[in-house]
């Protein structure tokens, strides 16, 4: 069954990350109208958690029943001897996915030759409208442009096919790939998906004799992180019909905070107020700080992170397990492996089905007694609706 016509009830595609089940009910239950993936080998995320071939069935009836898209990323280098496993892949994708998001040549004939929409991944580095033309000719249904492009070169491309692209998430110092640096230092490919971030470090200048510099800020690498809330509008005028988030190895909640931000401000213009309020929300997961990369100009000095990490304003710690839901009346009976939870504290809860639930304690319990806190070693009730046995439970700190 080839679905690939299927169009977005909404005016502009939102696409967000889904490097685990978690992460996909978090995507869709935050108003994704299509979600990305990859399966073990042949994508740029080789890191991420993944999913098998066997997991397709299961991602396209989570899919259904929200009409959300489904598109496979086959885009990393493909050697010879790979061509006949790209090939089942392809055959058996088939069935479950929209499209696949691919660039190579030979990816792009079996795509062809299975009668299966494909989308170029910003791995062709598309940056002219030649380009763009070329690729609509071979049959492309979209094309992922190159991320060192202006809103001008945008809004030109546009005019030959339908254009998508990054709208917030990790922006590699090389922009749209082809680095080497994890391949140099510890043979471990950029471009099979298989990057250690060496750029995200911080580095020191050595000079011959040995003498020593620490850099003011040197994580001289690392880039700040892509976000388009302040001139969203602006890529709504130069043709851009698909955003995408980029995150297939964060966690669930960066998923659904990320997306749902972008969600409103794609469904509506968003008031100075709530382009500083949706700034903060999603300032509270995982960033290196924010950059506007080359949409409104080349990025500058202040384009690089001065963190080796994240900068988020908030972080979870780990509390305990549910161990029991009683479904009728809504209580999660927590095991607390860790830490105190108190009255007003937010919880963050995690699951494969669940996805992600937040909920602001209002009443503890136990054994039938109200508490005001609960601590390392005891087992507390909670009311929280739409949790499972078994989801993670933590507790949300402002740093």
């Amino acid at each position: 069954m080839n679905i690939t016509k299927k169009k977005s009830k909404n005016k502009f595609e939102l696409l967000s990350p889904a490097g685990s089940f978690a992460s996909l009910i978090a995507a869709i239950g935050a108003g994704a109208d299509s979600v990305y993936f990859g399966i073990e080998d042949f994508n740029m995320r080789a890191t991420a958690r993944n999913f098998s071939l066997k997991d397709l069935k299961k991602i396209a009836e989570i899919c259904k029943e929200r009409k959300v898209r489904k598109y496979l990323t086959l885009n990393t280098i493909v050697y010879e001897n790979e061509l006949g496993k790209v090939e089942k892949i392809i055959k058996e994708a088939k069935k479950y996915v929209d499209a696949i998001i691919c660039w190579d040549p030979a990816v792009i004939g079996l795509c062809k030759k299975h009668k299966l929409g494909f989308h170029i991944s910003t791995q062709a580095s598309i940056a002219n409208k030649k380009s763009a033309e070329f690729y609509k000719k071979l049959g492309a249904e979209r094309v992922v442009l190159a991320r060192e492009l202006s809103l001008e070169q945008i809004k030109e491309i546009s005019k030959i096919i339908e254009v998508e692209v990054f709208a917030h998430g990790a922006l590699c110092v090389s922009e749209s790939g082809r680095c080497f640096t994890s391949q140099f230092l510890f043979k471990r490919s950029a471009n099979r998906g298989d990057c250690l971030q060496p750029c995200r470090r911080a580095y020191t200048i050595k000079d011959e004799e040995g003498n020593e510099l620490k850099l003011e800020n040197n994580t001289v690498m690392s880039a700040k992180d892509l976000c388009t809330l302040p001139f969203i509008e602006k890529l709504k005028l130069a043709g851009v019909k698909a955003f995408k988030i980029e995150g297939r190895n964060r966690e669930p909640e960066y998923v659904d905070t990320v997306t749902r931000v972008y969600r409103k401000a794609l469904d509506k213009k968003l008031s100075e107020k709530e382009v500083k309020e949706s700034l903060e929300e999603v300032n509270k997961v995982y960033n290196r700080g924010f950059s506007s990369g080359f949409f409104l100009g080349t990025p500058t000095n202040d384009d690089f992170s001065s963190v080796e990490h994240s900068s988020s304003s908030q972080r979870k710690e780990f509390i305990g397990n549910i161990y029991h839901y009683f479904d009728q009346v809504q209580v999660a009976a927590i095991k607390m492996a860790s830490g105190r939870i108190r009255i007003g504290d937010e919880l963050l809860i995690l699951g494969d089905k669940t996805g992600v639930v937040r909920h602001r304690i209002e009443k503890m319990e136990i054994e039938k007694r109200v508490v005001s806190e609960a601590v390392k070693g005891q087992e507390v009730g909670i009311k929280i609706a739409d949790v499972r046995k078994g989801d993670k439970v933590y507790l949300i700190v402002k740093k």
